[in-house]
This record gives structure tokens, C-alpha cells and sequence, in this order.
């Protein structure tokens, strides 16, 4: 079958079109006939070899798509069922067929589209769980370092809802978009510190969920009264180094259920704003390592 992956580790031009195998579900796997598939930092970072895969390997840890076999000791999905979920291993979905961890599947509703639904499991995901790590209550300040980005839009609407109140850095650009998903920006750089706790209005800021690292994230690192409640994704080491946590992500069903249901009732909106064809999965990845996309970009596959 045809997909997109690398050949080895490397920059973008160790990236290729591959001719693989379509694969065999094992125990606790979809095989899913792919139709949308998620675009994530995750994947450059992959093909770089920050998760020690060396290659060849196809990219892509998202899909939405049709089951079309059911691997061994799977319960709950059948084929013919139109799913979304994360991609094992390997074999990732940029491809027209990808193998899907049933325990991190889904049924997606009708009212949902293909493309939607392929762009929860990374970024809305560890969104998800961030907030659930934080478990703050409702009136506390949360500040999103780098809420400018997939993960950091998805927080904003999540924290949002659970009534909290939301400050996102960002770059000027972006500070409309996080204004109109419920977030109050405030730019990076010098300051910076000063423009989080006028945001505020003189409450605390409760927890950090960092999204940018480096020195941006040593300068935040100093608001919550308990550094614990420093949570990165984006610099692990540097908030633990600080007292605070990476985040502990819960790759379930009920996690995908939770947020296709709030996509279903109009409560969040997973902001697709790109839509590439297989045809140009090079240009997809391109525009996400770039680090300027705004909302999430998906790859069309059938």
C-alpha cells in the first residue's frame, strides 16, 4: 500500500513516499481504512529520532477511518465501524490503511467529521490530561505557556469550560484566536511576569501548563505557590529540574469518547484549518515543523 513516512533518522529530506504491507492487526489492534489523519510536532520529532524509531517507518499517530479487521482479544468494535484513535509503533496512518490501538479508539458519531475526529487523540488528548493532572477547581488561574499552538488552543477551550480562568503567551498573531476560544493573551518576552499577573486581576496564578520550554519557561516557572503545579509537555527535564512535572498522558477510549462528545454538543472545536491530500504529506509536515500553523492540519487520505 502506499504511505508517507522516513526512510531514516534525518531532517525533511529522509522523508518518502513508501510502498509497505497493509498491516495485520495483532492483539488489542484495529486495522482501519484510513480516511483523515492528524499532523503533529510529534511527527518531525519522530523522524529526527527523538523516540528512538530509526526508519524506514510511516508517519502519523492519529486517524479516523473504517475498520475493516478486528485483531485478536478486541471487544466493542466490529468492522464496518467508523473510528478515530491513535496509531502504534510503526506503522503510523499517513498511509491508506493504519493499525489503531482499540483501547485508544473510539466510534466517531455521524455528526463529526473524519477530519475532526483525527485531530483529538494528540493535541486535544494530552490537553485532556493535562487539566486532569493540574485538577484544579473551578475559579482558579491557569496559565498556558504557548497557547498559541494545537495543544495549547484545545487547553484553552477544555480549561474554559471546567470554569476556569485562562491566560495564554502567545505571539501577537495569535491573540485574537485565544481571545475568541475564552483565553485572556498576553504577549512573550520581557515583562512578561507583570503582564500574567495584571491578566489576573490580582488572583493567583494556581498552575502552569508549559508548551515552549527554555528560558521561557524558567520565567514562568516562578508564579504558582506550589511548583508542582508546573506541568510541561514541551521541556521535561528543565520543570522537573524547577520542582514541577511532565504531564502522564491516558491514551483510553474514555478519554476520545469524552471529547467527541464535547465536539457533538458544540462545547469544543477541534479548529481544523488546513487540509492536505496524501499527495502532499511532505508539504503537511513542512508547515508543522515550521512552527507558525495556526489550528491543526490534517491530511486527507480517502
Amino acid at each position: 500500500m502506499r504511505a508517507y513516512g522516513f526512510v531514516e533518522v534525518g531532517g525533511p529530506e529522509k522523508q518518502a513516499f513508501l510502498d509497505v504491507p497493509v498491516p495485520v492487526p495483532g492483539p488489542g489492534e484495529l486495522l482501519v481504512r484510513v480516511r483523515s489523519a492528524g499532523v503533529n510536532p510529534g511527527d518531525w520529532r519522530l523522524r529526527e529520532g527523538a523516540y528512538g524509531i530509526d526508519g524506514p517507518a510511516v508517519l502519523g499517530r492519529e486517524v479516523a477511518g473504517t475498520v475493516e479487521r478486528v485483531g485478536p482479544g478486541v471487544e466493542g468494535f466490529a468492522t464496518g465501524d467508523e473510528v478515530f484513535g491513535g496509531c502504534p509503533g510503526m506503522v503510523g496512518g499517513w498511509a491508506e490503511h493504519a493499525l489503531v490501538i482499540a483501547s485508544f479508539a473510539a466510534g466517531r458519531p455521524a455528526s463529526v467529521s473524519p477530519h475532526d475526529a483525527a485531530a483529538l487523540p494528540v493535541a486535544a488528548g494530552t490537553a485532556f490530561d493535562a487539566l486532569n493532572n493540574l485538577g484544579l477547581s473551578r475559579g482558579a488561574t491557569l496559565l498556558v505557556n504557548g497557547a498559541g499552538g494545537g495543544v495549547g488552543l484545545a487547553t484553552v477551550q477544555l480549561a474554559r469550560d471546567a470554569g476556569l480562568t485562562v491566560i495564554g503567551t502567545a505571539g501577537p498573531a495569535k491573540h485574537e484566536l485565544i481571545s475568541s476560544f475564552g483565553g485572556i493573551p498576553v504577549a512573550y518576552g520581557d515583562g512578561v511576569l507583570d503582564r500574567v499577573r495584571a491578566a489576573a486581576g490580582g488572583k493567583p496564578i494556581d498552575a502552569v501548563f508549559d508548551l515552549a520550554g527554555g528560558d521561557s519557561l524558567r520565567t514562568v516557572a516562578t508564579l504558582p505557590a506550589d511548583p508542582n503545579q508546573v506541568l510541561s509537555v514541551a521541556d521535561k527535564d528543565l520543570a522537573k529540574q524547577l520542582g514541577g512535572r511532565e504531564i502522564v498522558r491516558d491514551r483510553s477510549s474514555h478519554v476520545l469518547c469524552t471529547l467527541v462528545g464535547l465536539v457533538e454538543q458544540g462545547l469544543f472545536d477541534p479548529y481544523v484549518t488546513t487540509v492536505f491530500p496524501l499527495d502532499q504529506a511532505g508539504e503537511a509536515l513542512a508547515q508543522v515543523e515550521d512552527g507558525h500553523t495556526v489550528g491543526k492540519v490534517v491530511i486527507e487520505v480517502s
